[in-house]
This record gives C-alpha cells, structure tokens and sequence, in this order.
C-alpha cells in the first residue's frame, strides 16, 4: 500500500510518498491524488526532518528511503549522498566517483530520474563550469536550496 502526505516549504507545496515502510518520491507539488493521503509515522518523521532542513537545522537525512530506478540510476544516487552538505560537485566528477568518468551525460540523466530530490541532493550538482544546470523542480529552487545549505554551512 502506497500512502502520501502534502507538506508546505519554502519550495511550494512537496508530495511525500511512503511504500512498504520507506519513503520512495518526493515530489513537487499537489500530485498523487491515486495514492491514499495518510500521516504515517515514516510520514510525520519526513515532514519534520524536511522541515529541519529547510530551517538549517538537518543536514543529513535518517528517514528510511527506497527509490526505484535501474542499478545505474542507484549508482548515481548513491554518489549524490556522498555530496557534503553545502558543497557542490560536477557532472563529471559524479561520473568518476561512480567509476566511468565519462558518464557525465548518463550521470545527469540518472540524476534527472532522481524520485527524492532535496533528500538524495540532486541539486548539488552543478555544470562543469560551475553554474547551475537542469533541476526536475526549477533552477530557482535548485539556487534556493544551494544557498540555504550555503547559509547554514560552516
């Protein structure tokens, strides 16, 4: 059973969805009307720890998470969770941590497909010349995101 929860940010209204005991999309907007509205405790506890991070005070994440993608969209977004908090990287130095350091299309494309963003921080990679590139939710919110995690960063 899929359940799901609409909270307000910063951003504009965020779509949780929750399945089998983890969270599996965040999405931006009021979509997922199919999917039960329910407040889960897995619920509650992305609610609070988005509300965290937008306020400064998460910087890493603990809710469980379970995106669906193919193994080479799991390896790119286990290589944005090594991101820092408040750093960027490129495209293709996200192709070289996951081993084809030629990637760096592939890897933007996997990161596209991205169905947790702020979570699995998509919005921390950036073009090879350091300026932001496509963002599933906006190049607005991407610069939103970057500079608060710039503001709260040490």
């Amino acid at each position: 059973m899929k359940y799901r929860a609409v909270m307000d940010s910063p951003v504009g209204p965020l779509t949780l969805v929750e399945e089998e005991g983890a969270l599996t999309e965040i999405r931006f907007g009021k979509r997922c009307e199919e999917i039960l509205l329910c407040e889960t405790a897995l619920l509650q506890q992305a609610v609070q720890e988005l509300n965290e991070y937008f306020s400064g005070q998460r910087k890493i994440f603990t809710v469980p998470l379970n995106p669906k993608g193919t193994p080479f969209q799991q390896q790119c977004w286990k290589a944005l969770l090594q991101i820092p908090y408040g750093e960027t990287r490129t495209y293709g130095q996200q192709a070289v941590m996951i081993g084809n350091p030629k990637a760096s299309r592939a890897v933007g494309m996997g990161n596209h497909c991205n169905p947790l963003p702020i979570v699995i921080p998509c919005h921390r990679v950036v073009g090879a010349n350091g300026r932001l590139t496509g963002y599933a939710g906006g190049l607005n919110i991407k610069q939103m995101l970057l500079q608060t995690e710039r503001m709260n960063h040490p």
